[in-house]
Formats: C-alpha cells, sequence, structure tokens
C-alpha cells in the first residue's frame, strides 16, 4: 500500500514520520525527505539559537522513533521508503554539527549523505540489517542506518577539512 494524504493526516505519527508529506513522493521519497529537511533547517536557523536547535534534534530524535514505529505498524511494512523522518532528523543533525556553513558545502554535505544512504556502503549495509521487525525495535532500526549515513558523511567532511 502506497500512502497517500488521507493515510499522511490520519495520526500525528503519519504526518512526522512521513515528513510533512514530502515522503509521500514516488520519485525519490529520501531525496525529496531530505531536502524538505534542508529547507527546513533553514527556516529553524532564523529562529533558534544552536543550542535550541541540538534540543530540538534530540527531542525529533525519539519522537521519530516513537512515529516510525507506529506508521511502519499501520503501514504492515518493516521499513517503508515513504517513512523519511529518519532522513530529516540524519540531514540535520549533519548541518547543525558543520554550521556555519555556505550553500557549497551543504550541498556538498547533502549529495554525501544521499550517497551514503542509497548506495549504503560497509556501516551502512550493517546498521540496515541490525535491527528488522516491528515494535520498538524495528522503529530504531528505521533509525539508525540513516545516523550512520549521517556519521559517514560527517567523518568524510571532517577528513576534507583536515
Amino acid at each position: 500500500m502506497r500512502p497517500g494524504a488521507r493515510f499522511l493526516l490520519s495520526h500525528v505519527a503519519h504526518f512526522i514520520a512521513l515528513g510533512a508529506g514530502s515522503g509521500l513522493s514516488r520519485l525519490a521519497p529520501g531525496t525529496l525527505g531530505t531536502l524538505w529537511a534542508w529547507g527546513a533547517f533553514a527556516v529553524m536557523q532564523l529562529y533558534f539559537s544552536e543550542a535550541q536547535i541540538g534540543g530540538l534534534i534530540l527531542v525529533s530524535l525519539f519522537v521519530g522513533w516513537w512515529a516510525c514505529t507506529v506508521t511502519a505498524a499501520h503501514l504492515r511494512v518493516l521499513d517503508p521508503g515513504a517513512i523519511v523522518w529518519d532522513e530529516v532528523v540524519a540531514f540535520w543533525i549533519i548541518l547543525w554539527l558543520i554550521s556555519p556553513a555556505g550553500f557549497w558545502a551543504q550541498l556538498a554535505a547533502f549529495a554525501l549523505f544521499r550517497f551514503f544512504d542509497a548506495v549504503k556502503p560497509g556501516p551502512v549495509a550493517w546498521a540496515d540489517n541490525l535491527f528488522h521487525g516491528f515494535g520498538w525495535k524495528g522503529g530504531f532500526g528505521i533509525m539508525l542506518d540513516d545516523l550512520v549515513a549521517a556519521a559517514c558523511t560527517l567523518l568524510v567532511i571532517a577528513l576534507w577539512r583536515f
């Protein structure tokens, strides 16, 4: 079942997990969710301090874990492509940690993150296969591979800056 607008709006967990609708795209929902995260982060920077953004990210990790758990169970799919909150939070972490960064640095971070998330080399593939199933374990598994992809992205950026 491909979720639609009715599913998106039927539960707050669905709205969160599907990235406010960005995960409904039939074409590259993870990329669209990451682009939504980029835009949302730009808006957050206008209104919140770095510490407030960090706090929001921390809360978003736990809320996202819950939302991904609930939404995957309602869709009856272990890791639905429409769930993009994992990309959203992971990319927020990247942008928060590389700030201040100009457009080109953010674009490079976007490209690196999408590479690691889509190709799933080494540690990302390991994390992707670590937790499967429904319930809290499965929800954590949905989030984990994107957090590892973010860590790999940050490692490449740190090595490049060094």
